[in-house]
């Protein structure tokens, strides 16, 4: 997918329009990217055409292509009957989700935007190896989110002051200093997490 940076255009929107995070952008098209020499944050470059990786829906489309004249001509009519459309998406007895594979669907976009869970323990609970082989109106298994405390695992959390400020992050956001985020390796964008001081009992609450 192409894309020219127009004037205005910010990095939240470029992102979005092509479905990227703001390090596949960067690291893609670093041409297009560079930094105030007013503010010293990360800018990006009007009239620059960016482009972004294949996305599932591109590259399932050159994938399937061939398999197209395999459609029989002559062949005998089968009897077909009616079928009830199956739901987006429904919850198992055991907590889980089945989600059926439309149009555009991703992955990472299910895991960090709809259902709020690992990307790699939807893979692993469906065995994927390869997410380029998922096909629209497959059923997907989606991992129960767990609720349980986790305020009796103990973690070593770091700051990140005013050297940070203003800097973007994997979000593509400005960072501030004075938010309630975190960064985590292995959590979806946009997972909820209470942290508590166990030296003071303090809680808080970010994302």
């Amino acid at each position: 997918m192409h894309y020219t940076i127009q004037p205005g255009d910010t990095i939240t929107d470029v992102t979005r329009r092509l479905h990227i995070d703001w390090e596949t952008l960067r690291t893609t098209n670093p041409n297009a990217v560079g930094r105030s020499s007013r503010t010293g944050k990360a800018i990006i470059k009007a009239g620059v055409t960016v482009t972004a990786p294949a996305s599932f829906k591109e590259v399932f489309a050159k994938e399937t292509a061939t398999f197209a004249p395999r459609q029989a001509t002559g062949a005998t009519p089968q009897a077909t009957s009616a079928v009830a459309p199956t739901p987006a998406s429904e919850v198992a007895a055991d907590g889980e989700t089945i989600h059926v594979l439309k149009k555009g669907d991703t992955v990472w976009a299910l895991a960090a935007k709809k259902y709020h869970v690992d990307p790699q323990a939807i893979l692993r609970l469906n065995n994927i190896t390869n997410p380029k082989t998922l096909q629209i109106g497959q059923q997907l298994r989606i991992p129960a989110v767990d609720t349980k405390s986790d305020s009796d695992t103990e973690v070593v959390a770091s700051w990140y002051g005013q050297y940070h400020h203003g800097k973007t992050m994997a979000n593509g956001k400005p960072f501030d200093m004075y938010g309630l985020t975190i960064a985590h390796r292995d959590m979806p964008l946009g997972t909820r997490v209470e942290l508590e001081n166990p030296a003071t009992g303090e809680k808080a609450r970010a994302t």
